[in-house]
């Protein structure tokens, strides 16, 4: 079930809840939310079921654009993802890019390191409350 690069983490709440949980954290620490995108609800207007899944696009400009600064690439993967989604046993999910993968792909060094460390330890935090896993 892992991905590579993906960090994916259980969650103790339902999909919707945990949603909730993400976005009003990633609001609550000044982040721009970007798009909150219902992919169940996009699957049932063409006919078609899918379990909750929910993709929460969010960042913030200074920290993305110092990393863009350096290497532009970098703004294929951002701004940041989480996903929320719930498998067949009805445990939901929350999963987003591993920082550090991100860095590895684009080839960041240096000062930017400090940036990925940081977005790292912001997504952990995040992760956590909303999953109630910290």
């Amino acid at each position: 079930m892992t991905a590579d690069g993906l960090i994916t983490i259980e969650s103790r709440y339902g999909p919707e809840e945990t949603m909730n949980r993400f976005e009003a954290e990633v609001r609550a620490r000044g982040m721009t939310v970007f798009a909150h995108i219902d992919h169940a609800a996009g699957a049932t207007t063409v006919g078609l079921p899918l379990r909750p899944t929910e993709l929460l696009v969010f960042g913030n400009a200074k920290a993305g654009t110092l990393l863009m600064q350096s290497i532009q690439t970098v703004g294929i993967d951002l701004p940041l993802k989480a996903l929320v989604w719930q498998d067949a046993s009805g445990t939901a999910w929350l999963s987003y890019n591993d920082p550090a993968f991100l860095a590895r792909r684009h080839g960041v060094e240096g000062a930017e390191n400090m940036t990925i460390n940081a977005m790292a330890a912001a997504l952990e935090a995040i992760a956590g409350k909303a999953t109630a896993t910290s």
